[in-house]
């Protein structure tokens, strides 16, 4: 059984201050770091046995902070990359809702073609790395977007998923099942730290 766990990458500035960052290349943040080492933490404790990331900065940089206590092996994949918002990007919610009520920014990436780009990159990772336990970093689109088109309707995609959070899929029976959802306990000790 193919084992996936789909991991937001840390905090950026920008979403802090609520712009769409899509593929601009954001660095994480000091927060973002943080919540990459607890992931690493979290994470080390259990058998993995290849990192996939997201060719843009803020998601290679939380896997490579993953990475430090787990020394696995690291692939890019263009397929899990975030989705290009057109002319929204660098936008506030503000104003991209005053430019764009309906949501159709001039030169964005076409649904379809990023569902496509999406379930392709699931059928690559599970014909590379069938049977294997896979650590996935990527974008709240790109993983709002597959547990959407994984849950048949019981989940609409719209949800906020943490920077940092952890989302859990098998592959079983010619199927994906989402095992956890926005799993966050490991972020707990720095929302604490915080207050």
């Amino acid at each position: 059984m193919t084992i996936i766990c789909l991991i937001r990458h840390g905090e950026t500035e920008w979403n802090k201050i609520g712009r769409i960052q899509g593929t601009t290349d954001v660095p994480l943040n000091e927060t973002g770091k943080q919540q990459a080492r607890a992931c690493g933490s979290h994470l080390t404790g259990e058998a993995w046995d290849v990192i996939v990331t997201s060719p843009l900065k803020r998601a290679k940089e939380t896997a490579a902070i993953i990475n430090e206590t787990m020394r696995l092996p690291v692939f890019e994949m263009e397929e899990f990359q975030e989705k290009h918002f057109g002319k929204a990007e660098g936008m506030t919610a503000e104003e991209r809702y005053g430019l764009y009520p309906d949501k159709n920014y001039p030169g964005q990436e076409q649904l379809e073609e990023f569902h496509g780009r999406l379930s392709s990159g699931l059928s690559q990772l599970n014909e590379r790395f069938g049977n294997q336990r896979v650590l996935v970093v990527a974008h709240g689109g790109v993983i709002n977007a597959i547990l959407e088109q994984l849950a048949h309707g019981e989940y609409d995609g719209e949800a906020r998923l943490q920077n940092g959070g952890m989302n859990h899929l098998a592959y079983a029976s010619e199927r994906w099942e989402i095992q956890k959802y926005n799993f966050i306990d490991h972020l707990e000790v720095l929302d604490a730290k915080a207050k």
